[in-house]
């Protein structure tokens, strides 16, 4: 069916190119192809639309619209040591489905993706009374996107010089690089492509079960937040792609239970500009910059706001070497400002700021990875990271597709009196510590796979105790 499909349109696409061509040849060989009206051109244009259409009509069903579907299993095993209970242990279980449609050559397209977790703890470990949890099913993923440009290409009412797609539903959104906004929403999202310069403007919520930023116990478990974000990318150079943004958050999450002496709302906006690229042959780099303003309230204040007035940045370079163990080097420097009236939260309200109305704590919406035994938030802190990853066996075919790595971490607040994520970094200190952690990641065939991670946090002088924490993830994943 697919062979036919093929001559089908391969027949097809041969007969329009001949039709296109055969009026310049035929001029050619009356030598009148040195000065080829404006007139012709008008009319290869239209033969061409029509012929376009007709392609359209003609393409095999398999062509016009297609449905994919398919699926994943994962079963993880967890054990670690927080710094609260010296080990806890959990095996997680989750199902993931997913089916896909495209409809006349990507015109339209819609996507959906239910998730279902088990999550098993062993007895007292659990952080709620629930020691087992079923989750589910979800939805996880879901949207439709129509493109306008190339309907109104493929239709051959206008030949468009520009791209033009709208999409709605629920997925991933993403600010610049992510660095200070990286959540899914729900949302509305137009994207305009022309010349080089390709612009974005999203309308969001949060789902209502998302977790929130502030970990207060009135308003942690939920979230109901509104986003606006406009963004612009340059793609007229071959090696970089710059990029700037402006994103507005207004926080409507209402208090479960009530406290009202306590006003928990945080509503921020994002400057974010920066690139990403490669800046010599194999060296690639990534770089954010985020200025964030916006309205909060600190430690037991209900009546009036603070205003914040916080940034942070980060900066990546990763190299390729030319190698068959296909080796890989990264460094990363991440910086989140602090506020050294916030003494018992970087992002709460509750033990948040007090004695002044500036809070100069950054607070975003994305993400960053932190390392997977301490893994703070980024917020009061600077975090350096050294890491690196190969194949070690590229000649073995049972194991060429086996990647080593480690990544190495160093920690430092910003301001030394101030809170970090972690409440167990009670001293007023700026040194938190260090972390090394360890990873494999290994497809056995092609649907089945494996990963295990093993990472160490060593606490530094801003913790009283610094008992080093271990952390170990294993798992499987087998995808249909």
């Amino acid at each position: 069916m697919q062979i036919a499909e093929y001559r089908t349109r391969r027949c097809t696409t041969v007969m329009i190119a001949w039709l296109i061509v055969a009026p310049g040849v035929a001029f050619a060989q009356l030598g009148l192809d040195s000065g080829v009206s404006d007139s012709f051109l008008a009319r290869q244009r239209a033969l061409e639309q029509e012929n376009e259409r007709r392609l359209q009509r003609d393409l095999p069903l398999a062509q016009k619209f297609r449905v994919d579907w398919g699926g994943w299993y994962n079963s993880y095993f967890f054990l670690f040591d927080d710094g609260v209970e010296s080990s806890r242990t959990l095996r997680q279980n989750e199902l993931r489905l997913w089916g896909y449609v495209s409809a006349d050559r990507g015109i339209h397209e819609g996507y959906v993706r239910m998730r279902m977790t088990y999550a098993d703890w062993n007895h007292g470990d659990s952080f709620t009374p629930n020691e087992d949890d079923l989750d589910g099913p979800n939805l996880e993923r879901g949207w439709y996107q129509f493109d306008l440009g190339r309907a109104l290409r493929g239709y051959g009412a206008y030949d468009a010089p520009f791209e033009l797609r709208f999409k709605v539903g629920r997925d991933l959104v993403r600010a610049g690089s992510g660095y200070a906004i990286d959540l899914p929403l729900d949302h509305v999202r137009v994207q305009a492509e022309y010349k080089d310069f390709e612009t974005n403007f999203t309308v969001g919520k949060t789902p209502a079960s998302t977790e929130n930023i502030d970990r207060s116990r009135a308003v942690a478990d939920h979230s109901d937040r509104n986003f606006w974000i406009i963004e612009e990318r340059y793609k007229g150079w071959d090696s970089h792609e710059p990029f700037f943004y402006i994103a507005w958050q207004d926080d409507n999450t209402s208090e479960d239970p009530p406290n009202y002496l306590q006003d928990y709302r945080y509503s921020s906006r994002y400057i974010g500009f920066g690139s990403t690229g490669e800046l010599v042959d194999n060296l690639r780099y990534r770089t954010e910059w985020v200025i964030e303003r916006g309205r909060s309230f600190g430690n037991a204040r209900y009546m009036r706001h603070d205003v914040i007035k916080a940034w942070g940045f980060d900066h990546r370079l990763d190299y390729f070497f030319r190698h068959k163990t296909k080796p890989v080097l990264s460094m990363e420097y991440m910086f989140a400002s602090g506020d050294s009236n916030r003494l018992g939260s970087p992002t709460n309200a509750e033990g948040g700021n007090r004695n002044d109305h500036v809070d100069r704590s950054f607070v975003g919406f994305g993400f960053r990875d932190t390392g997977i035994s301490f893994s703070p938030r980024l917020s009061n802190i600077h975090v350096w990271r050294l890491g690196g990853s190969f194949r070690p066996f590229p000649d073995v075919e049972s194991a060429k597709e086996l990647e080593l790595g480690s990544d190495w971490y160093l920690y430092w607040k910003h301001r030394s009196v101030a809170a970090v994520t972690d409440a167990l970094a009670d001293q007023q200190s700026g040194y938190l510590g260090w972390e090394m952690d360890y990873y494999a990641n290994y497809r056995i065939f092609s649907d089945l796979s494996w990963t295990v991670r093993f990472g160490a946090f060593f606490p530094g002088k801003a913790f009283s105790d610094r008992t080093t924490r271990t952390f170990l993830l294993t798992g499987v994943t087998w995808s249909f």
